[in-house]
């Protein structure tokens, strides 16, 4: 590896820490006799702090001209939230940590970008992009392994549950200063690229392999895409508004009807994936102990990882709205199987293959969404688009985790699982709707 690229080794490092709390989290406010409505709020501040961490962060990155402290920070706090999880007892203490997590490690986003890009000819940004989501990816992995191991490990030595949590927890927490040093070893030279460089660039990449090695979440656009994105969409507005510079006051005006129709697609069926993940971490901890819980959320980022390629090959070589639609109806099916799996199969068989299935279709619709956003926006809006449909997959995302949460502790959570699924369906329907007759030829054949 480059020597000034050692430091995304790291970065990894940091992020199997995070990797390993996003299943640890629940499954400790569970511990504390958290509700499903709860468990479900915690997923939801998650997924809403991220956009804002990184918007404060980048204002304050501009005002100093620093980057290097904000990524060091982003581990320390890490490894300081981590270690502080322990102490508490109470689950809104455990939503309030949860919530600083996330809006560190989001906060890291736009200087992460600025510097994985330094030096590079533009034509190189892509894959250096997809090589810091792959090590994101690794590491979320790494520490839902070590997860699964620790928590299976621990009763074989007499460590009652509770106790084998709030050690992973400082496990997770030494790992991330593990991290934190080796970042201040190897962290690069300061990067000369500008945000405002960055942004411009950014609208013009093709983002065709950046969900390699990604983790398994709910909304289609991280928090790097979400930032990024919404960056473009304010320019674009500023350069398309009316004279003397005004802002466009809602850009979306100015999409082609068929993107308006599956930007509200995107919507409706990040929805229903939010509802049906936000009660999962109590579903499955009330049918496996906390070592397979940690298992079963593997198997699904594993077959998310797995697919991701054959996603790929598939996209470029037929429509990517009839790959989509695919996906989408084949979780759809899923989702409501979830509920009754484990009265046909033994519990972490059944449980793991189905989130593994679950987990490919992800891969799918992931590769295939900024496709679809591409072909229905023109050159003038198609920066726009993609940043109102990663707001708009986020503010889903948000919204459903605390909705699955209410509805399954109200009416259950086949219930829920199947108003997820429902969303899903109705999310094709305008899928359907938002496609033109030449999106079901081949690729091949599509000019794009």
């Amino acid at each position: 590896m480059d020597r000034n690229r050692r430091w995304l080794i790291a970065w990894g490092l940091g992020y199997a820490s995070v990797g390993g709390a996003s299943v640890l989290v629940p499954l400790y406010a569970i511990a504390l006799d958290a509700s499903l409505a709860f468990v479900g709020l915690i997923a939801a501040t998650a997924a809403l702090v991220g956009v804002p961490g990184a918007v404060a962060w980048a204002a304050l990155a501009a005002r100093t001209d620093r980057r290097r402290p904000f990524v060091l920070v982003a581990l320390g706090a890490t490894a300081g939230v981590l270690a502080l999880v322990p102490f508490v007892d109470s689950p809104a203490a455990v939503l309030v940590l949860n919530a600083a997590l996330w809006f560190v490690i989001a906060a890291a986003v736009p200087v992460l970008n600025l510097v994985v890009v330094e030096g590079a000819p533009v034509d190189e940004w892509d894959g250096r992009i997809a090589s810091l989501n792959a090590w994101q990816g690794y590491g979320w992995v790494a520490g839902l392994v070590l997860g699964t191991a620790w928590t299976l490990a621990a009763p074989r030595f007499g460590v009652a549950p509770l106790v084998g949590q709030r050690l992973l927890f400082f496990a997770l927490a030494v790992v991330a200063t593990v991290a934190l040093s080796l970042a201040r070893l190897w962290y690069p030279e300061p990067s000369t690229v500008s945000a405002e460089r960055f942004r411009r660039v950014y609208a013009r990449l093709a983002r065709s392999n950046w969900g390699a090695g990604r983790y398994l979440r709910a909304s289609l656009y991280g928090p790097t895409r979400m930032y990024w994105g919404l960056r473009t969409l304010r320019v674009r507005g500023d350069r398309s508004g009316r004279a003397g510079g005004g802002r466009v006051p809602n850009p979306f005006a100015r999409f082609a009807p068929a993107l308006r129709r599956y930007v509200l697609a995107v919507v409706v069926f990040s929805l229903g994936f939010a509802v049906f993940w936000g009660p999962v971490p109590a579903f499955l901890a009330g049918r496996v102990d906390a070592g397979a819980v940690f298992g079963v959320y593997l198997a699904g980022n594993l077959g998310s990882a797995v697919c991701y390629g054959p996603a790929g090959r598939l996209a470029r070589r037929y429509a990517p709205y009839v790959i989509q639609i695919g996906a989408l109806a084949g979780r759809a099916s899923l989702f409501p199987a979830v509920a009754v799996v484990a009265l046909v199969l033994p519990a972490l068989p059944g449980y793991s293959l189905a989130f593994g299935l679950i987990g490919a279709t992800w891969a799918f619709i992931a590769v295939t969404t900024a496709g679809i956003v591409t072909r229905l926006a023109d050159e003038a809006t198609r920066g726009a688009a993609l940043g109102v449909q990663a707001a708009a997959a986020g503010l889903a995302t948000a919204v459903g985790s605390a909705v699955g949460g209410v509805v399954a502790g109200a009416v259950g959570y086949l219930a829920t699982f199947a108003l997820g699924a429902a969303l899903v369906a109705a999310g094709i329907g305008l899928v359907v709707l938002a496609r033109r007759p030449s999106d079901y030829r081949s690729a091949r054949n599509v000019s794009t």
